[in-house]
């Protein structure tokens, strides 16, 4: 089963919106899901900064700000897009 990791905020609406989209996509793509909130994290708060959220797949980056639904699909199924 993929992981894809969604890097963001506590308080940042695009990444609760993206958060809810990838939860709807969830039961029919099947893949888990970690939730990363960059503050306080000068690493990840470097690497990612206003360009939050991010999606991550196997270590490539699918997407920022909006959810890429082909970008995903691609990844599950095995094939970076």
């Amino acid at each position: 089963m993929r992981r894809l990791t969604l890097y963001g905020r506590h308080n940042c609406h695009l990444c609760h919106e993206m958060h809810a989209e990838l939860e709807r996509l969830r039961p029919e793509l099947g893949f888990d899901l970690e939730t990363v909130d960059v503050h306080g994290s000068p690493e990840l708060e470097q690497r990612y900064g206003a360009r939050i959220p991010v999606l991550v797949c196997d270590g490539t980056e699918l997407c920022e700000a909006r959810l890429d639904h082909d970008a995903v699909r691609a990844c599950v199924q095995g094939a970076h897009a």
